[in-house]
Formats: structure tokens, sequence, C-alpha cells
């Protein structure tokens, strides 16, 4: 999901508890789970990866049950000149 935090916050709440469901079903590695009244089948090699840009206006704070879900990642632009310097040296 891009730009996860610009969801609204009842929306964010219903898709934290589908990703828990997911999460679990992939942790006790069964086959088959039911997601939202449905039996549906689990590749496990599936992943949920979100992004945030976060401080920008109309952006929400990620609801405590939804961020326990996921692994915080910094990411900022390279010093190109830095790297440069380090690679001629």
């Amino acid at each position: 999901f891009d730009e996860f935090n610009r969801i609204e916050l009842e929306v964010l709440s219903v898709v934290a508890q589908q990703i828990h469901s997911i999460l679990l079903a992939k942790s006790q590695r069964v086959k088959t789970f039911v997601f939202e009244g449905t039996e549906i089948s689990l590749d496990p090699t599936c992943m949920v990866f979100i992004t945030m840009n976060p401080g920008y206006a109309g952006r929400q704070e990620l609801p405590d049950n939804l961020k326990v879900l996921f692994r915080t990642v910094a990411m900022m632009v390279p010093d190109y000149a830095l790297i440069g310097e380090i690679s001629l040296y």
C-alpha cells in the first residue's frame, strides 16, 4: 500500500484486523483460512508492505494495533558526493 497514512482511521482499523487475520494464518502455517467469512487458500510467501510520508498535512498517525504489525524502516536521499568521494579513495 502506498501513502498508507492517508487512509481514514475507520478504514485503517478494518485493514488492521484483516492484516492481523492473514499474519495469524501465516504463523499457524495453514493452507486455508477464513477471511471475512470466506475460506480462502493462503500463499505462504505473501507479504504486506506499506509506505508512509509522515509530517505532511492530511496524514494520519497509525493506530497502535496497526503499528505493531509492521517493522519500521527509514529511508533518506543518498549523499552522492560522499559516496563518490569514498569510492574514489
